[in-house]
């Protein structure tokens, strides 16, 4: 199927612009940027729909960021408000907290807490900002699950999670900006891999499953369908005991 960019970037304005009418007339939009394409997409389409005094960006290093030029330039290319909060001490003393409380932890401990502290900030601000939280994930990622429960996958309204990385990457495209941040390689910037290392295929290959039904690699394929399933989890509402009185 044919994506169309131009007739998106309209309809996702639109809907942008609908949302803050309903759910926070006059309130900001407040979005961590990483220096990805998924962020860095979104926060420009908030920038389209709401104006630029109406965003505000959030950098949130753990220590030393190898990309966070990119976050710099993405936010004074947009000349969106912004803060810069590192969360190295917080990382620092709340696992040391529960390390020295439960012991050994896992590796997907250490990583998960990132995004989880990352998030609270990102909340932190909106409350006191007059704000409203930006989901940045996209189809792709939420597809195969790769995203943190209550981290990156939380937040009040996301433009993007009915779009491929392919169509994310279009999207901002034609939306004007620079092509070196939206084409940059995706990295979850917590463990030092890309993300397609981490999931072990391409996202070219997990969009045309994704849109097509195709994959010619069995193997693969039976990767992509197993992360779907144990991860749909993520995207639906906490189970709730059906008690009626």
């Amino acid at each position: 199927m044919d994506f169309n960019a131009e007739k998106v970037l309209c309809d996702v304005t639109k809907w942008i612009k609908d949302f803050f009418e309903k759910n926070g007339k006059g309130c900001n939009a407040v979005i961590g940027i990483s220096g990805g394409k998924d962020s860095s997409v979104a926060a420009a389409l908030c920038v389209r729909a709401l104006g630029k005094d109406r965003v505000i960006g959030v950098l949130m290093p753990n220590g030393v960021q190898s990309d966070i030029d990119v976050a710099r330039e993405l936010v004074d290319f947009l000349g969106i408000r912004s803060y810069e909060i590192n969360i190295k001490d917080g990382y620092d003393a709340l696992m040391g907290t529960i390390v020295s409380s439960v012991g050994e932890i896992s590796d997907q401990t250490r990583i998960n807490l990132a995004p989880r502290i990352r998030m609270s900030v990102l909340y932190a601000v909106s409350q006191s900002n007059n704000g409203r939280v930006v989901n940045t994930c996209n189809l792709s990622e939420d597809y195969v699950g790769y995203s943190t429960r209550y981290g990156d996958a939380a937040g009040d309204f996301s433009p993007l999670a009915r779009l491929t990385v392919a169509e994310v990457v279009a999207l901002g495209l034609e939306a004007g900006l620079p092509e070196h941040i939206v084409k940059k390689v995706p990295s979850d910037g917590l463990c030092g891999k890309t993300d397609e290392d981490n999931l072990g295929f391409t996202y070219d290959m997990l969009d045309r499953y994704i849109r097509t039904g195709v994959c010619e690699d069995s193997e693969k394929k039976a990767r992509i369908d197993h992360l779907n399933k144990i991860n749909k989890f993520k995207l639906e509402l906490m189970p709730v005991f059906p008690y009626e009185g």
